[in-house]
């Protein structure tokens, strides 16, 4: 056998695989091949997306389910042992395991990250692959773990026999929490992104912790009532019998997992500490969701509870902890047992990407002084001083502005689509109200089909609250529009929501990360993808803030009287926070009119007769890195095609070498390139279809494109098919018509001959044999390419 000719996969069914298992490893419980552990990265452009690759790591090694300890990354032969080191290492420190192997099927070079060996990395024979009680034993040394709490770290996962699996990342959060459980640490704070899992990751580790007996009595701890909801009966419902929710006061002690809202066991008064019913020692674990609110605020009536049960350990969830000067989340728990962020997130493929929209008004920008003397609507003398953005639905209440907002708001959705998911974040309820009022009004249509297209979801507003769950579910289409103001700021799973409109004043930097997460998550079943944020407060401007982790796709900026849709989103046919945190209750804060604060009476003056005009709109995409592109889709075609390719000739000669051109198509669709729209924007102006080589050769490299047709009719004024005859004739002058009407990618695939009309000349084994066999129908095949790109 020539090991230089293998493939990768046959080097590793011959060698690797064969070494592993002859080492002990269980191939139905401990290996798994080709493990692909992220999704890939939406990358976004105009009305289109794409995905990048996702990473693969070519085996993972387990001590035991969701318990990975090696990764193993293979090369073929003609690489040397250690070439597959520095990818494996990457993966192994996001898988967050320690040992790591590269393999070319002549040995293993083992890289060992905790430190314990005697050498960092050691070359292995293939009979010389560690067994999984060596790498175990390694694993808890380096853990600090003895035999006893190996065996409770051992604790399983919850398996509903579906094969669902944790993500890595949640994976990560739940072993690190349980390890830290296991050694004593009593104090413990999870930081996850929005979107991410926090309530599935908390219940796994809740079950590993109570099926092993470690924890007997549960309580977890939310600040809103449907997030308790959710949780019991999505995540948190394989407890079963043994689970409960403290409702109406009521206490009943014969259960083992608590489920209840802060402020449902919590008083002014000692007798409505409900809480006190419990003895201290009741509970031995707490976990508090979004615990960046009350519970690290020292003086907050949240905190009784965590120090009425302090011997309990406790465990913080949060996707922004809170560290001012005041209030520390930090200083509670102690530094993350784990963080996953939103930059991650959008990096893995796991949470959406986004848009901005910026629009900026004058009165906002550039002040609005009341004439002396003038008086608002409701008869109130208007106080003598310039009012700005700080001032707008606070003080100060512009009606047309209002109207202005919600008119840019219907414009988005009437040139997108009127049905996307989309929430309106004001500054108080009165706010909320007038915004519903204004887009009702611009709606009409809509609302005669259903008058809750448009529902005010605040605090107050039972009917409004009572259509929370409505709007949150994808299969409901109604309420479409959401106004409100704190009540939807955090634990609302908005899977589809498409549109965020700020027109609320935020400071808050964890606040505008749980604004932007009401958007982050995905669901394609649905056509969720990214979204967008129209922001009228400038609140997007904390995006620059370092604090903030996650830059947007896409500002986009109209001018005057501008559409607010971003040119490359509009429809054929049409010619994306800042604030305190909202009240633990989950109410909304600030009612908007008079009233007394701090012993001065708050007005709020209220002008109707102030024009109000968009003086400046604007639009950037999230980057690959990171970064915000502001650059057109040429340019940005251009600069990753010319980071690949160092010039034309460059390019042509991989064009040439490569044996299936869809590799290099699909590698640049990975970086960004979205074919499809690029197509639109250059063959608008030839009429015709382009192959992905001419659209790479014109817009990277200014050279002048044939279209596909026209390079179709050059290689048949060759003469090319003189040379076969029969059934080969006719194939090859249909897969140029082929290549003509749908492009190159099609006629590389071999299954296009159980299509028409090569259907109609034989059967596929037929064809092929037409050639001499498989390898003469793919050597005339490369020869075809060779022709259509001779020019």
């Amino acid at each position: 056998m020539d090991k230089k000719s293998l493939s990768e996969r046959d080097i590793c069914s011959k060698f690797i695989m064969p070494a592993i298992q002859q080492a002990g490893w269980d191939l139905q419980k401990q290996i798994r091949e080709e493990v692909s552990f992220t999704r890939g990265r939406i990358i976004v452009r105009g009305k289109l997306h794409s995905r990048g690759e996702a990473r693969r790591a070519d085996y993972v090694l387990y001590h035991q389910p969701n318990l990975p300890i090696a990764v193993i990354e293979a090369k073929d032969n003609q690489h040397s042992v250690g070439a597959g080191m520095q990818q494996a290492l990457g993966y192994a420190e996001a898988l967050d395991v320690p040992f790591v192997f590269s393999s070319n099927g002549d040995g293993f070079l083992f890289h060992d990250r905790t430190g314990t060996g005697a050498k960092t990395e050691t070359e292995l024979p293939l009979d010389h692959f560690p067994s999984p009680d060596e790498l175990w034993r390694r694993w808890c040394q380096w853990k600090g773990l003895d035999d006893e709490l190996a065996r409770k770290v051992e604790a399983p996962y919850y398996d509903d026999g579906s094969g669902r699996m944790p993500r890595y990342y949640q994976t990560n959060a739940i072993n690190r929490t349980v390890e830290a459980v296991v050694r004593g640490q009593d104090r413990i704070l999870l930081v996850m992104a929005t979107g991410t899992g926090k309530t599935y990751t908390a219940f796994q580790i809740i079950w590993r912790l109570w099926k092993s007996k470690q924890k007997k009595r549960i309580l977890f701890l939310a600040d809103r009532n449907i997030l308790v909801d959710q949780t019991r009966s999505n995540d948190f419902k394989p407890f079963g019998a043994a689970m409960t929710k403290i409702t109406r006061r009521q206490i009943d002690k014969s259960y083992e997992i608590y489920l209840s809202l802060y402020q449902a066991v919590t008083g002014n008064e000692e007798e409505k500490n409900v809480y006190r019913q419990f003895s201290p020692d009741f509970f031995d674990l707490v976990v508090i969701d979004e615990c960046h609110r009350g519970s690290a605020a020292e003086d907050s009536a949240w905190r009784e509870i965590l120090d009425y049960f302090s011997a309990a350990t406790h465990i913080g969830l949060t996707a922004t902890p809170k560290e001012t000067r005041e209030v520390s989340s930090i200083h509670y728990f102690g530094e993350p047992v784990y963080s996953y962020t939103l930059k991650q997130g959008i990096e893995d493929g796991f949470l959406a990407p986004y848009k901005v929209v910026r629009i900026d008004f004058d009165k906002d920008l550039q002040g609005w002084r009341p004439p002396k003397g003038m008086r608002d609507r409701h008869g109130e003398l208007i106080e003598d001083r310039i009012y700005n953005l700080q001032d707008m639905d606070r003080q100060l209440v512009i009606e047309a502005r209002t109207q202005l907002v919600a008119q840019k708001v219907t414009e988005f959705l009437k040139a997108t689509d009127p049905f996307q998911k989309t929430i309106v974040f004001c500054d108080d309820i009165d706010h909320a109200e007038r915004m519903r009022q204004a887009l009702v009004n611009l709606n009409p249509e809509r609302v005669r089909e259903n008058r809750k297209y448009v529902m005010r979801i605040t605090g107050d507003d039972q009917e409004g609250k009572a259509e929370l769950d409505n709007f949150i579910n994808p299969e409901e289409r109604y309420p479409v529009i959401a106004t409100t103001s704190k009540l939807m700021t955090t634990g609302v799973d908005a899977q589809t929501c498409k549109l965020i409109v700020l027109d609320q004043h935020i400071r808050s930097m964890t606040e505008f990360k749980q604004i932007i997460g009401r958007g982050t998550r995905i669901n394609e079943d649905y056509g969720k993808y990214w979204f967008t944020i129209m922001d009228f407060k400038k609140a997007t401007e904390l995006f620059a803030d370092p604090a903030f982790d996650g830059e947007p796709v896409q500002v986009y900026t109209p001018q005057g009287d501008d559409s607010p849709v971003p040119p490359d989103d509009r429809a054929e046919d049409d010619g994306p926070l800042a604030g305190d945190d909202g009240p633990p209750d989950g109410s909304d804060a600030g009612l908007p009119d008079t009233g007394e604060s701090d012993g001065r009476r708050r007005i709020k003056y209220v002008v109707d007769n102030v024009p109000v005009s968009v003086i400046a709109e604007r639009i950037q995409y999230y980057g690959p890195d990171g970064k915000l592109i502001t650059e057109s889709l040429r340019d940005y075609t251009r600069t990753r095609v010319k980071q690949q390719f160092a010039s034309l000739d460059d390019f042509l000669r991989h064009w040439s070498n490569t044996e299936q051109k869809k590799a290099i198509i699909d590698e640049l669709a990975a970086q960004g390139v979205l074919w499809e729209a690029l197509a639109e924007e250059v063959e608008a102006r030839r009429g015709q279809p382009l192959d992905p080589f001419d659209l790479i050769c014109h817009v990277a490299f200014d050279q002048p494109p044939l279209t596909r047709r026209e390079r179709a009719e050059q290689v048949t004024k060759r003469n090319y098919f003189a040379r076969y005859s029969g059934a080969a004739r006719q194939v090859l002058e249909a897969l140029l018509d082929k290549y003509a009407d749908t492009g190159i990618e099609h006629i590389e695939d071999i299954k296009i001959l159980q299509l028409d009309p090569f259907s109609r000349i034989g059967a596929p084994i037929e064809l092929v044999k037409a050639f001499g066999g498989k390898a003469g129908y793919q050597q005339a095949i490369q020869e075809l390419e060779t022709e259509l790109y001779a020019s």
